[in-house]
Parts: C-alpha cells; sequence; structure tokens
C-alpha cells in the first residue's frame, strides 16, 4: 500500500459453506493487538487497540479489512481469524496471514556540481545525486555515463539516511570522473528501488 493510502488486507476465506457473516465472529490482529472485530454482523469497537481507532471498517461482502492512512508503522504480518458458534461452543473455521509492505514514492533523482570554478580537460568532475522522502530502503544507485554511443556503469557507495520521525529515506551517491574531451557526455543517475518498483532516473547532464 502507498503510505497514508488506504491498505486492504484479505481474509481470503472461500466460505464453502455459504456462511452467514451474521453467523460468525471474525477478527483481525497484528501480534497481540486488536485491529478489527465483526461479532455476529456487528462491528464491534471496545477490544480494538488505541493504534487502530477510527482507522478500520470491513467490507463484508468481500471479507476484506480497509486500514485508512496506512503507516510505515502499520507494516507487518495480520492475521484474519473467524469464529462459528454450534450449540453454543465457538471454533474457528478459517485462519489466514497477510502481509502488509508500505511503499513511498522517492523523488525523481538530481545531480548536483560539487566543482567550484571552470572545467579544464583531464581534471576530476566532482558530482553528487540525491534523492528523498522515500520507503522502503533503495537497492543501489548507478551512474550511467554515455559518449561515442558508449555507456559505462559506475556503481558507488550510497549515503543512506533515515527520518527520526517519518521514517523516509534519503540517499545520496558521489562521482569523481575525468573531464571528458572533445566528445559531448552525458552524466545520468539510476535510482534502482527493487524488481516490482523498479527504478527513477535524473534528468541527463551534458558535458
Amino acid at each position: 500500500s502507498f503510505l497514508n493510502h488506504t491498505a486492504y488486507l484479505s481474509c481470503y476465506f472461500p466460505n464453502s459453506q455459504k456462511s452467514d457473516i451474521k453467523d460468525l465472529i471474525v477478527f483481525w490482529q497484528k501480534g497481540l493487538d486488536v485491529v478489527h472485530e465483526v461479532y455476529y454482523g456487528q462491528e464491534k469497537h471496545d477490544n480494538i487497540s488505541p493504534e487502530y481507532k477510527n482507522r478500520t471498517k470491513m467490507d463484508m461482502d468481500k471479507w476484506t479489512l480497509q486500514l485508512l492512512n496506512a503507516g510505515i508503522v502499520d507494516e507487518g504480518l495480520y492475521a484474519c481469524i473467524i469464529q462459528q458458534r454450534v450449540k453454543g461452543v465457538s471454533s474457528i473455521i478459517h485462519q489466514s496471514e497477510c502481509l502488509l509492505h508500505i511503499i513511498a514514492n522517492y523523488s525523481q533523482p538530481e545531480i548536483a556540481w560539487l566543482h567550484k570554478g571552470e572545467l579544464k580537460p583531464n581534471e576530476y568532475l566532482k558530482l553528487c545525486c540525491s534523492s528523498s522522502g522515500g520507503y522502503p530502503k533503495p537497492k543501489q544507485m548507478t551512474w550511467l555515463i554515455s559518449h561515442e554511443n558508449r555507456t559505462h556503469r559506475l556503481t558507488n557507495s550510497m549515503d543512506i539516511s533515515q527520518d527520526a520521525v517519518t521514517k523516509l529515506y534519503n540517499v545520496t551517491t558521489k562521482l569523481n570522473t575525468t573531464v571528458p574531451t572533445n566528445s559531448l557526455t552525458n552524466i545520468s543517475c539510476l535510482l534502482h528501488l527493487g524488481e516490482e518498483l523498479g527504478s527513477l532516473v535524473s534528468v541527463p547532464l551534458g558535458i
């Protein structure tokens, strides 16, 4: 789920018996915290942990819990437990787990000069690339240096900092390379976020 959006957590309940929710008790838990409770068709709020108060509602047709304004602290494993009472005795008829990951979009990487004064051939060119406000931690940052139809890739170490309050990450990487001579060189910076999230690329810098 995207940060500060609604997360949808499924019970994966096949309901092969076509049970009516009015005959069931549905619990959602995260660890020992009660996230949501539906008691014989009625949403019950007495036992819900304070951090989930007024933030959850259940779609009873789809057996799906909506968690409003999902934050990074909400990441983790949620359990859905469904009980049925037969002749006064409650028994668990379904139990499943759902893992929630939170995503926050990084800003487009930006390249900044760390060089003062005029560029001279074969001197060192110092650049910095940065991106901010994202989650989870990115995989790596790669420099792409293209000239004369060839592209070199350079992966230098990333400096990663995490905001103590928001838990969002800021990342930077630096490049020292000789000033190109005679031909146009384009330098870009690529931020790899992982297989599912893809990559972000900066506006190329032409030298």
